[in-house]
């Protein structure tokens, strides 16, 4: 009987344990830095990945602070977003702190304009899936769910119609699993053709990558859509 109640303390003591990890919130680190046009919906961006995380377990550090990306503190997180990043960002050592980070198995995701980022970053525009060539006024538009599996588009409709501003690419990288193509027959100004691909993951050199075009607009982080693709690319990075 004794060694029955032993083992029984033991096992939920274990449980115990087991709980606690649960409840710790995964770590992610948000960087708004730019050194180029600077978004509007950056603030508004962030206090809705804010509230995901409080409903998700999970939860944030916002900085514009390059000085963080070191191969040490990078540590700490499960996952980088470059929110709406624009420009020459990291210098040379904080480009190999995140070389590092990404290789060791950690995850980036961009937000919209993280392709109009680091342009002479070689490995980056590869990690991110394409660089911006330009974009026309902004306009509503129709999106084709490519890939209705995935966390990031299962929610959506297999045409979503919705009014953002739209990223023509350069550069794109062949190895990316399209979630969402553009359709360029339902606005002016696109210049990738039939294949034009606005949200993508795939993985990178050790690690995840999410990005998604979409996201300009104030009006977009109030959208339960976005926000639940947002989410989404989010649960992918933190392998969950």
């Amino acid at each position: 009987m004794k060694h029955i109640l032993i083992a029984f303390v033991a096992l939920a003591m274990v449980s115990c344990r087991t709980s606690d990890a649960a409840k710790t919130p995964d770590k992610i680190l948000v960087f708004t830095k730019t050194a180029g046009f600077r978004h509007k919906s950056i603030e508004t961006a962030v206090k809705t990945i804010e509230a995901l995380g409080m409903q998700n377990n999970f939860e944030i550090t916002h900085t514009e602070d390059a000085l963080l990306f070191t191969t040490q503190n990078l540590k700490h997180y499960k996952l980088v977003i470059f929110l709406n990043t624009t420009g020459d960002i990291l210098n040379t050592d904080e480009e190999q702190a995140f070389e590092v980070y990404i290789k060791n198995g950690g995850s980036f995701m961009g937000i919209h304009s993280a392709t109009d980022t680091e342009y002479e970053w070689a490995w980056y525009g590869k990690l991110v899936g394409a660089y911006f060539l330009n974009h026309p006024q902004q306009a509503t538009a129709t999106i084709t769910r490519v890939d209705g599996k995935h966390l990031s588009t299962k929610h959506l409709p297999e045409h979503w119609v919705r009014y953002d501003e739209w990223y023509n690419f350069k550069s794109i990288n062949q190895d990316i699993n399209v979630l969402l193509n553009l359709e360029e027959s339902t606005y002016e100004g696109g210049q990738n053709g039939e294949n034009h691909p606005i949200a993508w993951y795939h993985e990178f050199d050790g690690g995840r990558s999410f990005y998604t075009g979409l996201g300009h607009t104030n009006q977009s982080y109030d959208e339960p859509e976005f926000q639940q693709h947002l989410l989404g690319g989010i649960l992918y990075c933190l392998k969950r």
